[in-house]
């Protein structure tokens, strides 16, 4: 897949400056932002709460081999 060179950025900055305008284009910006924000929080959470589940799982297979050790001594 081709990357986004300098030249085509600064294209698309302008198109965008001039479909938005200059007042709407802050805006529009700090939403982008907001967004992206929203989604890194939302996916951290979500692996950490995978992390927590995974980890409560193997501690209860640990306590139950630990049960099956000490009841079949």
């Amino acid at each position: 897949m081709p990357s986004v060179g300098p030249l085509e950025i600064v294209i698309i900055m302008v198109i965008a400056l001039i479909v938005l305008g200059p007042k709407k284009l802050p805006e529009m910006g700090r939403s982008v932002g907001r967004g992206m924000r929203e989604f890194k929080n939302a996916v951290s959470m979500d692996s950490s709460d995978d992390d927590s589940d995974s980890d409560s799982d193997s501690r209860r297979s640990k306590s139950k081999d630990r049960e099956q050790v000490g009841s079949g001594s």
